[in-house]
């Protein structure tokens, strides 16, 4: 304690002063402990504790609703990439959460499919980006490429997102997903098997002449149509999802009365499922385990579903 020039000093004052310092210091002590045990309890059950556990986790506690609805908790921009300012892709659109108070997010590339433009896919951009990612819908260098192309293309769309893009600071170059429209879906699976350290893989009515996957070791997704005649789920998308490794981390979602261009709109099915899949594997946010285990049930939305639960990665 700091003594005042002018107070006293002598013999007589200084048992006085001491029991006062004793007293002072004590009741501090006592104050500090009892912050200390408050702030521990916040600590053990508080909001932030699960965001101190996993620090990618990103935005509120999910429902049923907020991953149904058209848009999530974070406001979107947006900017546009010529084909002419990049090599290995053909250009398009990165879609970005406005915030920058909740650091990086993680992000994914998605593909359209044999002969169709980013506007095929642009409603899945603002979507998944308002949940809390940076979201790179892409053309690719031409409308007839194949799904080998297509998954080359999309590493390049994430290398370029991730080294050379205006936001390239907001996005963890190591939470990276791809996603696709059929041969686009394709190319997803392609671009999985040649880059394992990929933390999600989504195709969408995906078509591709491989047929089976054991290479994949990226937690994948696959949606598929019963009615689709382009890539029939027979051939297409069961043979892919029963191709992959059977102790990966792995579903399939069949689609009810839909069609292999049913992924080309936005589709509330296609959306929550998506969503929680990126949320689960590229954020490590179990606090979205619950829409994908137990696997959703036939619905008029979903005719079938299979897939490992609970998840292990």
């Amino acid at each position: 304690m700091q003594q005042h020039p002018h107070s006293s000093s002598g013999p007589a004052d200084a048992p006085q002063s001491r029991r006062h310092v004793r007293r002072r210091t004590g009741r501090l002590a006592g104050l500090a402990a009892a912050v200390t045990a408050v702030v521990g309890l916040t600590t053990l059950t508080g909001p932030g504790a699960q965001a101190a556990d996993n620090p990618y986790e990103r935005g509120p506690a999910p429902t049923e609703s907020s991953i149904e609805a058209a848009r999530g908790p974070y406001a979107v921009s947006q900017v546009s990439v010529s084909s002419l300012s990049v090599t290995g892709f053909g250009g398009g659109t990165i879609h970005y959460p406005t915030s920058t108070a909740d650091g990086t997010f993680g992000a994914v590339a998605i593909s359209p499919g044999f002969t169709a433009y980013e506007s095929s896919i642009a409603w899945l951009g603002p979507r998944l980006a308002s949940q809390g990612f940076v979201v790179f819908t892409i053309d690719t260098t031409t409308t007839l490429d194949q799904p080998d192309s297509r998954g080359d293309q999309l590493l390049a769309a994430l290398d370029y997102l991730t080294q050379r893009s205006a936001v390239r600071s907001r996005v963890d170059s190591s939470r990276l997903g791809v996603m696709g429209h059929s041969m686009g879906g394709g190319g997803s699976l392609e671009a999985a098997k040649d880059r394992p350290s990929l933390q999600a893989a989504i195709p969408l009515t995906p078509w591709n002449l491989d047929k089976t996957w054991p290479e994949v070791r990226t937690p994948t997704l696959i949606f598929g149509a019963d009615g689709d005649t382009i890539a029939p789920v027979s051939s297409h998308s069961e043979p892919f999802y029963s191709g992959l490794p059977s102790s990966l981390d792995r579903a399939y979602i069949e689609l009810n009365s839909a069609t292999h261009f049913t992924p080309n709109t936005s589709n509330t099915t296609i959306a929550k499922y998506s969503i929680s899949w990126l949320k689960r594997f590229i954020d490590n946010d179990t606090r979205y385990e619950q829409f994908l285990c137990p696997l959703p049930r036939p619905s008029l939305t979903i005719e079938e579903s299979r897939g490992n639960c609970p998840h292990t990665s």
